[in-house]
């Protein structure tokens, strides 16, 4: 007989800003019989049970991960990478192995590799925020947003409903896709404008050259196109390594655009400059009315 989600126990391994955000959201909606929080620090499980995003809470894999019917893996993909190497032993027959890293080429490739008894679920839902941690954690997080799921072609179909009902649970979309589609799309809309706002941030403190006048008068433009560049660097540089090549190409194209922008100011050839805006203003508009 088929495990509704409703009487699965669920065990969340990282309780970070992603990771408590879904066990609010899971105890928030009550969808579970169980969550289970798995960390490295004793004050965050304190915190977290008495946020109460979690029912119980260990630092201890092994005794997280025994007897729960779904483990998900939200830590950096670095880390993610590490525990799908070790964890198969752990999770008993059938138990859904789900991530949410933000890259899945690497992580899916891994899971392949996984021991036959568990079902593995690779996953990542488009959100999130620049600030990291528990304490900025909420139940909301994921409700509106998109969830990709890409189940592996031995993931049964009980075990890719568990997860479907998982994403429904929180408020999310799902949508299916392929590793390398997945990788592909998100160095474009993800990865690429953390680096052009890395790179404006830079830019700016090097002209600025100690002058802390630009910073003074830099209002909201400048703050939403640089906001992303306070991300978590140590998570940025892991999504990063595991997804060189489709960021290659995006700052490859990034580049061209800048290029051919230089080239209209060189020339003083404004109007062919306003054409190219008003394509970018009419596609934003578009895109997001």
């Amino acid at each position: 007989m088929e495990l509704p989600f409703s009487d699965a126990r669920v065990a969340i391994v990282g309780l970070g800003l992603m990771g408590g955000s879904l066990a609010a959201a899971l105890k928030a909606a009550r969808a579970c019989r169980e969550v289970v929080g798995v960390a490295r620090r004793q004050t965050t499980i304190a915190t977290a049970l008495t946020f109460g995003f979690i029912d119980r809470g260990t630092l201890d894999l092994a005794e997280g991960v025994s007897d729960v019917d779904m483990v998900v893996l939200c830590t950096p993909v670095g880390d993610i990478l590490d525990k799908i190497a070790s964890i198969g032993p752990l999770l008993k027959p059938g138990c859904v192995l789900l991530d949410i890293g933000s890259t899945k080429q690497a992580i899916c490739q891994a899971m392949a590799a996984l021991p036959a008894h568990v079902q593995p679920v690779g996953g990542h839902p488009m959100c999130g925020k620049e600030s990291s941690g528990l304490t900025v954690a909420e139940a909301g997080l994921y409700r509106g947003h998109v969830f990709v799921l890409i189940p592996l072609a031995r993931t049964s179909l009980s075990a890719q409903r568990l997860a479907s009902a998982l994403v429904a649970a929180i408020g999310a979309h799902e949508l299916r896709l392929e590793p390398a589609q997945h990788d592909r799309i998100v160095a474009q809309i993800s990865h690429l404008p953390y680096l052009l706002s890395v790179t404006l941030v830079n830019a700016v403190s090097e002209l600025a050259a100690g002058d802390m006048l630009p910073w003074q008068l830099a209002a909201g433009g400048f703050r939403d196109t640089s906001r992303v560049a306070a991300s978590d660097v140590g998570m940025m540089a892991d999504i990063i390594a595991t997804n060189r090549q489709p960021i290659l190409e995006s700052v490859h194209a990034a580049q061209h655009e800048l290029a051919q922008i230089e080239q209209l100011l060189n020339t003083s050839d404004d109007a062919a400059l306003q054409v190219r805006l008003q394509a970018a203003r009419r596609r934003r508009r578009e895109v997001f009315p």
